[in-house]
């Protein structure tokens, strides 16, 4: 019988990954963050945007070529760990699983701002406490029902993209008109920079969460027809094209609302609720479609994000470096239930804080990943130079000028937004909390399964040794066959026994 090679089938096109991609990087980072941002940067919050396109795009022709060289489900702690060890592969797992845990509590926070916004025109009660606990309520909805192992189908998810796409361009070209069309409009951009370049590099690393949606792009490697090509041309694609709508909207913005204070300070001072109480002021009906379009959006990234930081605490607990609790499947909805309810524990907690020390952590976490991968592809150019690379980046000036640019923005994130000190503090205990798992547990956990797999691949035992011996240098399966059957003739002729040999050149590590 001959063996069946069984594989995902290649069925996304260049069109769907890119959608994929959009999907993921337009959410809460343009329907909550704006706001914020632009008190920070004022109307610089145009190159801010702009800048985070050119450091996701270096990062993301990183993944693009570690995804055609390694291949492998698991993603990036996969790469980092055939590049820097164990510990260090270890590292970048745990931060991915909180990068995406995190994010969900964002997703979670901004859906609970802006139905707040509904539910407070009909009781009284804080405005506050009705989005505290709206987020916690759909985030413990939606994780019953990946529990129960309900997803959302690809044709709903890119119905949802387009909607909310179609919703922020329509949105941005009233702002637009508007703004091209008040006399002295020009004067709303005055001064340019108003915080100088570390309100710039502040704001940067702020909305820098908003720029990693390119990731899902590379996991779908396996099932993208002619990825070589395409998966490339789906990160420029949805990273330039989110780009446009994030610069439309924050130029909408800037120039259409009109208060008592210039238009970024006072969407500054509005935070998370901004783009929902301009609206109105750019466009018809324009809160309630702000509205309707970030529930939908939230929801959907919610959805999304607590699958897939549930699957990365599985893969991790099925490759040794969580217990092994995390990789049990549900024996009826057959879903790591386990792995779920500790990513729903993280998200929860996370929602409790303010959205700024969110934002941040999460930001952070995706840079520490981030800065390991740029990292990897250098180091797997040097060691690794046999590796096959469909795709290559411009290395090393590329990932050395993302790594340059993320830790710079890290710094000016952590420094100077409001909260920051909460975002380091939760993300230097992640970090030790991991190093304390890894230690106690994932180091010598991964050295026993080790030595079981050496004990089942190869066991010694006493042989008792003939005086007649034939060696036989196997290079070829077919030449080796025929070589051992003409040694055993031999053999059995004077009572003595066939040594094959085989050499296998292993690369330089």
């Amino acid at each position: 019988m001959e063996d069946v090679k069984v594989a995902l089938s290649r069925e996304l096109t260049f069109f769907d990954i890119t959608m994929i991609g959009i999907a993921g990087m337009i959410g809460a980072g343009i329907f909550a963050l704006t706001g914020i941002a632009s008190g920070i940067a004022g109307p610089a919050i145009l190159l801010v945007f702009l800048f985070n396109g050119m450091i996701a795009t270096f990062t993301g022709l990183s993944y693009a070529e570690l995804g055609s060289a390694i291949p492998e489900a698991g993603g990036s702690y996969i790469w980092v760990r055939e590049a820097m060890g164990d510990l260090m592969g270890f590292i970048a797992g745990w931060c991915d699983w909180a990068a995406h845990t995190i994010a969900c509590s964002l997703y979670a926070i901004t859906f609970g701002a802006f139905f707040s916004e509904i539910i407070v025109k009909f009781v009284d009660i804080p405005q506050k406490n009705v989005a505290v606990v709206s987020a916690l309520a759909v985030v413990t909805f939606l994780t019953y029902v990946n529990y129960l192992g309900a997803k959302e189908s690809g044709r709903l998810g890119g119905a949802v993209t387009l909607f909310k796409v179609i919703v922020l361009v329509i949105f941005g070209a009233f702002g637009v008109y508007k703004t091209l069309t008040t006399p002295n409009w020009v004067s709303a951009f005055q001064p340019f920079m108003p915080h100088g370049w570390v309100g710039v590099l502040t704001a940067m690393g702020l909305t820098y969460i908003a720029f990693e949606g390119y990731e899902i792009i590379v996991q779908s490697g396996e099932e993208v027809k002619n990825p070589e090509r395409n998966i490339p041309k789906a990160i420029m694609a949805s990273l330039w094209i989110t780009v446009a709508i994030y610069i439309l909207v924050a130029f909408a913005l800037i120039g259409a609302v009109k208060a008592n204070i210039p238009s970024w300070m006072y969407l500054g001072q509005l935070k998370e609720y901004g783009l929902i109480r301009v609206a109105n002021q750019i466009m018809p009906f324009g809160s309630a479609l702000i509205i309707a379009g970030g529930l939908v959006s939230t929801v959907s990234a919610m959805n999304a994000t607590i699958y897939s930081s549930s699957r990365v605490s599985f893969a991790m607990g099925r490759i040794g470096y969580l217990p092994k609790v995390f990789s049990r499947i549900h024996a009826k909805h057959r879903t790591p239930h386990i792995a779920t309810v500790f990513s729903y524990l993280i998200i929860a907690v996370m929602c409790l804080l303010p959205i700024e020390a969110v934002a941040s952590a999460a930001d952070i976490m995706f840079i520490l990943l981030f800065v390991l991968v740029n990292a990897v592809v250098i180091i797997l150019r040097l060691r690794r130079p046999d590796l096959k690379r469909s795709f290559r980046t411009l290395s090393p000036y590329l990932p050395l000028t993302a790594i340059v640019a993320q830790i710079t923005i890290g710094y000016f994130l952590v420094a100077n937004i409001e909260h920051g000190d909460i975002a380091l503090e939760v993300s230097i205990l992640w970090i030790f909390l991991g190093l304390f798992v890894y230690f106690a547990y994932a180091e010598k956990e991964r050295m026993r399964r080790e030595e079981e797999v050496t004990k089942t691949v190869y066991e010694e035992y006493p042989i008792e040794r003939k005086a007649y011996r034939i060696l036989v240098s196997v290079a070829h399966p077919t030449y080796g066959k025929r070589l051992a059957k003409f040694a055993e003739v031999i053999a059995k002729e004077k009572d003595g026994e066939v040594i094959v040999l085989n050499v296998v050149n292993v690369p330089r590590q």
